[in-house]
C-alpha cells in the first residue's frame, strides 16, 4: 500500500475513532451511546490491523466488541422504562 494511503485511512480511521469516542460521552440517549462506542472499539481493531496486528485485532472485536458491548447492550434493554407504564419510583411516598 502506498504511504499516502496508508496516512489516508489512518487520518480516516482516527477521526471516527475520535468522534465515535466523543459520540459516546457527549450523546444523552444511552442506546446511541453504546452503538458509538461500538464504532469506536470497532475503529480500534481497524487500527490494529493496520498495525499488521491481526490477533490484537480479531481479540479487540471478540473480546470488547463481541462481549462487554452486548452485556452493555443488554443492560440497557432491561433497564429501558416502558412507556405508558407507571413505576413505584415514580409515584410520591405517602400517597394513596
Amino acid at each position: 500500500m502506498a504511504p499516502i494511503l496508508e496516512t489516508l485511512a489512518f487520518v480516516l480511521f482516527a477521526l471516527v475513532t475520535v468522534g465515535c469516542a466523543l459520540g459516546t460521552v457527549l450523546v444523552r440517549d444511552v442506546w446511541h451511546s453504546a452503538l458509538l462506542l461500538g464504532g469506536a472499539l470497532l475503529s480500534v481493531a481497524v487500527h490494529y490491523v493496520m498495525l499488521q496486528a491481526e490477533f490484537l485485532a480479531a481479540m479487540q472485536v471478540l473480546v470488547y466488541v463481541g462481549g462487554v458491548l452486548v452485556l452493555i447492550t443488554f443492560a440497557v434493554m432491561l433497564t429501558r422504562p416502558v412507556p405508558g407504564v407507571e413505576s413505584d419510583a415514580d409515584t410520591e411516598v405517602g400517597s394513596t
